[in-house]
């Protein structure tokens, strides 16, 4: 593998514990010239769904052929399959429970394995630390050129769940919903940039307005350029649609929760 190798872990994790550590002295004991990125380690406690989207929203910012941990699994110690996915030109490795169903969504073409060979597994095979047992180490050994071929066999039968896509309810009219609260309270939104351009072909000249549990919101181009206090949203840095109280916190402030809907209405 060309390059200083990049491995990524995404976990719910947190910090008090000592488990992300644990897997870089892991990784590090394996092949000690990795580069370790924390994508975050403050995953909701067991929300694959949320770790889905937070690695589906990261990884392409990464080198090409970069590693990503995640390590949000609560069937930890069940028959759920230790997995490898190869995916535009990156590595993922996790709990097969879904946790990379955005990846599945939007990549190309896949690969995905489930890990089988265990001399490339950690010497202790614990029942509930298995990104210290499976995970880091089998990263760690990818990291340093093994053939992904070498880790398992090919499967078809992974686990996924639906990614909720917007859809045109009219020719004026475009609904979605939100998928994810950030530390800010902004509400990140299924509409991408693309989806926003279809609607506006329709009709060049006239106003778009954001919605949102019913509420309005003017879309701005940047968060300052809101001004007074209220709800307003904006394509944000991952060109999605994103719901914002410049200085606040919309989620609390109106409500807004994971799975609500919204839409983008022309006039």
């Amino acid at each position: 593998m060309p390059g200083v190798p990049v491995i990524t872990l995404t976990t719910d994790f947190g910090y008090k514990d000592p488990l992300a550590a644990i897997m870089k002295g892991v990784i590090l004991g394996i092949n000690p010239s990795v580069n370790i990125v924390d994508i975050t380690h403050l995953v909701g406690k067991y929300q694959v769904r949320e770790a889905a989207l937070i690695i589906g929203m990261s990884y392409r910012e990464f080198p090409a052929r970069s590693i990503h941990v995640a390590v949000t699994d609560p069937g930890v110690g069940s028959p759920r399959r230790p997995l490898l996915v190869e995916a535009e030109g990156h590595y993922f490795i996790g709990p097969d429970n879904g946790v990379f169903s955005m990846v599945y969504l939007e990549a190309g073409t896949f690969r995905a394995t489930h890990l089988t060979s265990t001399h490339y597994f950690g010497p202790k095979r614990s029942t509930t630390f298995h990104g210290r047992d499976i995970f880091a180490p089998v990263a760690a050994w990818l990291s340093k050129g093994i053939e992904s071929s070498k880790f398992g066999e090919p499967i078809t039968d992974f686990v996924k769940f639906d990614i909720p896509s917007p859809s045109f309810s009219s020719a004026n009219a475009l609904e979605g919903e939100v998928i994810y609260i950030d530390t800010y309270g902004n509400a990140i939104t299924n509409i991408r940039v693309e989806d926003i351009e279809k609607l506006r072909f329709s009709r060049p000249d006239g106003t778009m307005r954001a919605v949102v549990k019913g509420k309005e919101a003017s879309l701005k181009q940047y968060y300052e350029q809101a001004g007074e206090r209220g709800l307003y949203a904006l394509v944000n840095s991952m060109d999605r649609l994103e719901f914002f109280v410049y200085r606040g916190d919309a989620s609390r402030e109106y409500g807004i929760a994971v799975g609500d809907p919204v839409g983008i209405i022309l006039r």
